[in-house]
């Protein structure tokens, strides 16, 4: 046993992808078993991952959460800005010309539209409750965006851990509201059609929650919302920490 733990303690980054994968697993499970698909996979295993980094920094008594722990120090390596720079800028490689111009500029405006109120509704929600200063307020309101847009908006202009955590939370709720609500409100919407599915994609913007809500109003309807979704945490990305971030420092 002792030389096993002295393998994965040595083989850090190895134990972080084998528990993030493990995490995700078992989130599947629970959102197809338990939650019968309401809450997307992503935003229950977010869920797991904000709950193992609070107990493995309670246990440690450090600051980075579970990496802390000698035994998952991989965590931190994995989770740090490599790794997500890395994911962002392949997303966008990843993206298609020809895809893009299927979205037209009702796609460009709803994404566009959508990126400013969530953006403006977190800062509310935000200011509302005491939060004053431009760093915390942009970066809760980049959560809004997306629990993927708070994290990258917070590191850049450098938000504290606990902020950046809370931006996470925000867009984990907003994920799964979106997922939850969708099939509830398609009809009155008018929610039928690729077209309204692309805007529908631009506005919402999380792409774990529009893809869930979407599957189960129609399954046919996926694609072309997750088209705009996709490209809605780029332009977070890009706005939330530059534009959006100057246009708070000089109001507040």
């Amino acid at each position: 046993m002792e030389i096993l733990l002295k393998f994965l303690e040595k083989n850090g980054l190895v134990v972080a992808f084998l528990v993030v994968g493990l995490m995700i697993l078992v989130a599947d499970n629970v959102s197809k078993r338990l939650l019968n698909k309401k809450v997307p996979t992503p935003a229950v295993a977010i869920v797991f991952g904000l709950l193992l980094a609070y107990v493995g920094g309670t246990i440690s008594g450090g600051e980075k959460g579970i990496a802390d722990v000698k035994l998952f120090s991989g965590m931190g390596q994995l989770g740090g800005s490599m790794f997500r720079d890395f994911a962002i800028v392949s997303t966008a490689f990843g993206a298609s010309i020809l895809l893009m111009k299927k979205s037209g500029v009702v796609g460009a405006i709803s994404l566009l539209i959508g990126t400013i109120l969530s953006f403006c509704l977190g800062v509310f929600v935000a200011f509302g409750l005491g939060i004053r200063d431009a760093v915390s307020l942009t970066t809760i309101g980049a959560g809004a965006c997306t629990y993927i847009v708070g994290p990258v908006t917070g590191a850049a202009i450098g938000a504290s851990s606990e902020v950046i955590a809370l931006s996470i939370a925000t867009g984990v709720v907003k994920a799964t509201v979106v997922a939850i609500a969708t099939p509830l409100v398609a009809k009155r919407i008018g929610l039928d059609n690729p077209h309204t599915a692309m805007v529908f994609g631009g506005i919402m913007g999380t792409n774990a929650g529009v893809m869930a809500g979407l599957a189960a109003t129609d399954p046919k309807l996926v694609p072309y919302g997750a088209l705009t979704a996709t490209f809605y945490t780029g332009l977070g990305c890009l706005l939330c920490p530059t534009v959006f971030y100057l246009i708070i420092r000089t109001i507040v």
